[in-house]
């Protein structure tokens, strides 16, 4: 066992692009840095493309504002990419909202109580899975960003879903003739109402025909047994009948849409889906699979972040597994002038299972996925006890090669975070074992919008980008330690040895001390792991000393932290 250090230079040099390409020889993984955005929320690259298929956007303020489209874009993520916002954190992993076609209408938003509009703006609503969402940008601007990012050595992840296409909107009923909306014209129907009652036109679905038919979906008024995760409408949303092995038709409303765009949408489709938008002897879910698969075909994505996988069957996420794995491999072949085709890991799956845990789920695992989303992360920056979580962390890393914990602080539906403690927070993340995800302004202390104040609140964790007001102490803070993990893969997915409350050491390649909450006047035990007379280097603040008496004593720390590595000669 080698025990290695590369000396890591502080301020804002320390955050150079030297992390980039070269460095994805090292990647895994089981320890990525995953930072997750709302594409439009982020950064808004091209004011031009913030208004699309005649959907508004502006209805007077920031809580009737709280879920349309905000304007952020591919060229506003890639100026960012450029600038080295992500490689100067020490990220291995974006994870991007869906950039498929979204609802052009609005549904209700909160429900029956209808107190905003709520549009696709976050990706969840597809409407057209072979296409780009104007709002998000071209499919050459996609190529761009993944090819940028690829080059500075991070993976791309998209979104999958298998459970339901989009709800029903009166705008997209107006434009492409699948229901009557009121009797409304698109200038109508495109205004949200709340006199309108949603959830009465929106259960009359049934005599839909011309929509995506009972032939591909279920609704809640067909009875069936609500409680059986793979039967039921969650949220009364249409359910795609994943269990259905008959062969389908591509719905009426689908292919009457692409026959009047003809041409005129040409830099919007992905090339690698023109031939899925054919009829084929195929299920409902063999389309939404090759749909799906066709993104990685055409541009090299890395990785699936799974909606709700407990609603979706089995043997569906595996052909979504194996599907996209053909892709990424032909992807590969057919670019091998990118610095991402000589790159050799399998497609990456994660997904939301209600409330899981770091707990293996090995049917889960057979079926391609890697890791759940990990709801329990302590999300208060306890620095008392965090050593012993860690040590779960590290155990689970080092029990399963083909599963690890994905944890989180922030996501875009819950945010238990504490943060006015967000900088200990951030520590306890950073450092934890296995996969680390950053939701977009956790590392800039960004605020709630008003939003807040709607009865569905949660859109206010997903306000705009603090840009001009970003938390420039927090900023440093994970970027420091963003690159330490980075420069240090032990951190992530070594084997942890605790020290006492406060310490531990994490052993792979080479050795590194952890400690929270340090104290000048008292030296950190690293008797075992480093012997008298080894130089080693505190990376947070670049101090150095000579270990004494199985101690390393510096005379000063920042943020309540220590790492500890030995010196390289």
């Amino acid at each position: 066992m080698k025990r290695v250090f590369f000396s890591l230079a502080v301020g804002a040099v320390l955050l150079a692009a030297a992390v980039g390409a070269a460095a994805a020889d090292r990647f895994s993984w089981r320890g990525a840095t995953v930072y997750f955005l709302i594409t439009d929320r982020f950064a808004n690259g091209d004011k031009s493309n913030d208004v699309n298929y005649g959907r508004k956007v502006d209805y007077g303020s920031e809580q009737m504002n709280a879920a349309t489209f905000h304007g952020g874009d591919l060229k506003g993520l890639l100026q960012k990419a450029r600038e080295g916002y992500f490689t100067q954190m020490g990220v291995d992993v974006v994870w991007m909202t869906d950039v498929y076609e979204q609802l052009h209408g609005w549904i209700a938003g909160s429900g029956e109580i209808n107190d905003f509009p709520h549009y696709g703006y976050h990706g969840y609503y597809p409407l057209d899975y072979t296409q780009m969402d104007k709002n998000y940008g071209t499919i050459e601007e996609m190529r761009q960003l993944v090819n940028t990012l690829h080059a500075q050595g991070i993976r791309v992840m998209l979104g999958a879903n298998l459970n339901d296409p989009g709800c029903p909107t009166y705008l997209d009923a107006v434009q492409y003739g699948f229901a009557d909306a009121f009797g409304m014209d698109e200038k109508q129907a495109v205004e949200h109402r709340r006199d309108l009652d949603y959830y009465k036109w929106y259960g009359g679905c049934a005599q839909w025909n011309d929509w995506w038919t009972r032939d591909w979906i279920r609704m809640a008024d067909e009875g069936w047994d609500q409680t059986d995760p793979l039967t039921m409408s969650l949220y009364a949303l249409p359910d795609v009948k994943t269990e259905k092995t008959e062969s389908v038709k591509i719905p009426a409303f689908l292919k009457r849409k692409w026959k009047r765009e003809g041409k005129s949408n040409d830099a919007w489709v992905n090339p690698s889906a023109r031939a899925l938008r054919n009829d084929h002897d195929w299920a409902p879910s063999d389309y939404m699979v090759a749909w799906i698969a066709s993104w990685v075909e055409e541009f090299g994505i890395d990785g699936f972040r799974c909606d709700i996988v407990e609603y979706s069957h089995m043997n569906r996420w595996r052909q979504l597994y194996d599907a996209c794995n053909v892709a990424l491999d032909k992807w590969r072949k057919a670019h091998p002038e990118d610095p991402a085709a000589v790159w050799t890991d399998k497609i990456y799956l994660t997904g939301d299972f209600d409330y899981a845990s770091i707990d293996y789920k090995k049917d889960y695992a057979e079926a391609g996925f890697q890791s759940m989303v990990n709801f329990y992360f302590p999300k208060h920056g306890d620095l008392d006890n965090i050593v012993y979580t860690w040590q779960q962390y590290a155990d689970s890393v080092a029990a399963h090669t083909d599963w690890h914990p994905f944890s989180y602080l922030n996501n875009s539906y819950n945010r238990e975070t504490d943060m006015t403690n967000i900088i200990d927070c951030a520590t306890t993340l950073l450092l934890t074992p296995g996969v680390a995800q950053v939701f977009y302004g956790d590392e800039t202390r960004r605020g709630l919008s008003d939003a807040r104040f709607n009865v569905d609140s949660d859109q206010a964790f997903r306000s705009d980008m603090n840009w001009n007001s970003i938390d420039e102490k927090v900023l440093d803070h994970f970027r420091r330690l963003g690159t330490i993990r980075k420069q240090h893969p032990a951190i992530a997915t070594g084997r942890q040895a605790t020290i006492d409350v406060h310490t531990c050491a994490r052993i792979a390649d080479e050795t590194v001390i952890l400690r929270v909450k340090p104290n000048p006047e008292r030296g950190i035990n690293v008797k075992g792991y480093f012997n008298d007379g080894d130089e080693v280097t505190e990376l947070y603040t670049g101090a150095k000393t000579v270990v004494k008496n199985g101690k390393a004593s510096f005379a000063e720390y920042k943020n309540n932290i220590a790492v500890i590595a030995k010196q390289k000669k």
